[in-house]
């Protein structure tokens, strides 16, 4: 799955997973070692989360349901809580840096 932002038309992440199982959320990026270039998870419903356990820092994009972005919080390190943002729908996860093109009130578009 790709994530595009829809103004600009710029590839934001092009390979993607979606998690929308609890199982699937609550494992997450727990385990991996590392993101590469235009990897990454899309959490589904999710409106906080967490970077415990995890080794790397990450940038997430909270997104709601109609694809808006609405909270953007870059190089987000281990152990720590994102704050809770309550109309976001989606989480998406990607490696620290890759979110250059994209603001706070930009749309996104998933597409296959």
């Amino acid at each position: 799955m790709k994530c595009i932002n829809a103004k600009t038309g710029k590839i934001i992440a092009d390979n993607l997973e979606m998690k929308d199982s609890y199982l699937g959320r609550l494992i997450g990026l727990l385990g991996k070692k590392g993101l590469k270039k235009g990897q990454g998870i899309v959490l589904k419903p999710c409106s906080q989360i967490h970077t415990c356990f995890m080794r790397f820092a990450i940038d997430v994009v909270f997104i709601s349901k109609d694809l808006k972005v609405l909270k953007i919080i870059k190089n987000m390190g281990a152990w720590h809580f994102s704050p809770i943002v309550l109309k976001s729908l989606y989480t998406l996860e990607v490696a620290a840096g890759a979110i250059k093109d994209l603001n706070e009130g930009d749309f996104i578009k998933f597409t296959d």
